[in-house]
């Protein structure tokens, strides 16, 4: 049998649940604006995204059902877009694993106690990846142009004939994987730098005591204890890679140049959604897309377990 409650311990505890249903209304007032932010933004137009890849639509007439039309279309009778699948991962081993290297060179040499005005190298290295996209595409087509490029002219003054870059297919290639390891070469180096910083100077000093080089202290101490860190910028920039679209639009415009030299997957979603009007067939290349990014994480994710489990 529950014991009787006066008046004033059911006052008390009707106080209490009413607090408490006050405190927990306001919490989710305070966190209300980005879920609303993010229905509105995000949620809604993925799913709208998946509803109209079932649909043929131009956007400004009716749509009409198709169902997996547009998919079996994109897997068995486009190759145009097995092209760009093919030029994103080109680029992508091209760019990135220059550029993770070099970034970790360049955080070595900025973490070396000897090097003067640090901090002003460190500004320096960040700069490329916060200049202005208008001012990369002035910088690279002075360097890659045709008749007036700074590399042509190297070139002439060396006795060789002036090279299209924009035309060939590894040219174009060559000056994109440029492109994209300038922007984050500084950005990664950063990350690696602060990764450096946090490894005891004990463990450097044992091992010159013992007689390691510079370069197998390198290998033997920096790279296994920073492998966290590598693999984080691994995953990161192969899930940026497969979404590659600023610097291959702004060196060969939308079409990826005349041949489609360096016509990525994003480069390829945006031509078909905003120049052909394709926006049934836009959305299932972009849930096409999602799912080779999916696949590609969950290698990454595996490859980590994996290297993380042979420790």
């Amino acid at each position: 049998m529950e014991p009787r409650m006066d008046a004033g311990t059911k006052k008390t505890r009707k106080l209490r649940n009413s607090q408490s249903f006050k405190d927990h209304v306001s919490g989710y007032l305070y966190i209300a604006p980005f879920f609303i932010l993010f229905g509105i933004f995000t949620l809604f137009p993925i799913l709208w995204s998946a509803q109209i890849s079932f649909y043929s639509w131009n956007i400004l007439g009716n749509k009409e059902f198709i169902g997996f039309q547009n998919f079996i279309w994109l897997l068995t009778d486009d190759p145009r877009f097995w092209k760009a699948v093919g030029n994103t991962f080109t680029l992508w081993i091209i760019s990135t694993i220059p550029q993770l290297f070099f970034a970790l060179v360049l955080a070595t040499v900025l973490n070396q106690s000897m090097l003067k005005g640090k901090a002003l190298f460190r500004t320096a290295a960040l700069i490329p990846n916060v200049t202005s996209l208008v001012a990369v595409a002035v910088i690279f087509g002075s360097i890659f142009g045709t008749h007036y490029g700074i590399l042509n002219w190297l070139l002439s003054q060396l006795g060789f004939d002036k090279f299209n870059w924009l035309a060939s297919y590894w040219g174009a290639q060559f000056a994109v994987a440029l492109m994209v390891t300038w922007r984050w070469l500084g950005y990664n180096a950063i990350i690696y730098l602060a990764a450096l910083q946090s490894i005891p100077s004990d463990i450097y000093e044992a091992a010159r005591i013992d007689g390691a080089s510079r370069v197998q202290q390198f290998f033997n101490i920096t790279i296994p204890m920073m492998r966290p860190i590598i693999l984080f910028t691994v995953i990161v920039s192969t899930v940026g890679g497969m979404q590659l679209f600023v610097e291959p639009m702004i060196f060969a415009g939308d079409q990826g140049g005349s041949k489609g030299q360096v016509l990525t997957m994003v480069l390829y979603l945006y031509t078909t959604a905003f120049t052909n009007n394709q926006f049934g067939y836009a959305s299932a290349i972009a849930w096409l897309m999602f799912l080779i990014i999916v696949a590609f994480s969950v290698f990454n994710f595996y490859l980590t377990r994996k290297i993380n489990s042979a420790d």
